[in-house]
């Protein structure tokens, strides 16, 4: 998805988010839940991860427009 976004949807972008890739999502999860972070750190994780997952279902219903009006 990250690779054809750009090229069908070029005003969205995962630049500058703290989580911004799969990979980057599952390390922050294990993180989170495996206590390693404190109380806030878990927070700022959890409202990273959150965003990413806006995102990421944004960015897949806005390619989904882009081929249905295609």
């Amino acid at each position: 998805m990250k690779s054809v976004l750009p090229a069908l949807v070029p005003d969205m972008s995962y630049d500058g988010m703290e989580v911004a890739e799969g990979n980057d999502a599952g390390l922050a999860w294990e993180k989170m839940v495996h206590a390693e972070a404190g109380t806030e750190e878990r927070r700022r994780l959890k409202e990273a991860l959150l965003a990413y997952c806006r995102q990421d279902t944004l960015a897949m219903v806005r390619l989904l427009e882009v081929l249905q009006a295609a």
